[in-house]
């Protein structure tokens, strides 16, 4: 089993129909196996049922906030890497809420290449 030929596998919670379909194509291109969800509770659900290396969400959400899903995240899998994506980097990095401490935030907009970048250096580290 080398390490460069498995899978990486990435949820994705991000409600922008758009914006998800974006970002999986961009993750696929790059060689990553993408499980992508609308909402952050059935992103959770998901979580529940096989192990991911790294959650990528948004924040804003219906249903569950991408705050709240990375700190279950991080409770059911404490080695999972966390990326928050959105428009509102003030809101991911305000101590108060109890976003999991190691997580990064990519800010809104960004290039498809900054995504995938990040992606590769979290998952290096």
């Amino acid at each position: 089993m080398s390490g460069v030929s498995d899978m990486t596998k990435i949820l994705l919670a991000e409600d922008d129909n758009d914006m998800r379909r974006f970002l999986v194509k961009a993750l696929q291109n790059a060689g990553y196996d993408v499980a992508s969800f609308d909402n952050g509770l059935s992103a959770y659900h998901r979580l529940r049922e096989e192990p991911f290396r790294l959650l990528l969400t948004d924040i804003v959400m219906p249903e569950m906030d991408g705050i709240e899903l990375a700190r279950r995240a991080t409770e059911l899998d404490p080695d999972i890497k966390v990326m928050f994506i959105t428009g509102f980097a003030a809101v991911a990095l305000n101590p108060d809420n109890q976003a999991p401490k190691e997580a990064k935030v990519l800010s809104k907009p960004f290039h498809l290449k900054d995504l995938v970048n990040e992606v590769q250096r979290l998952l290096a580290a």
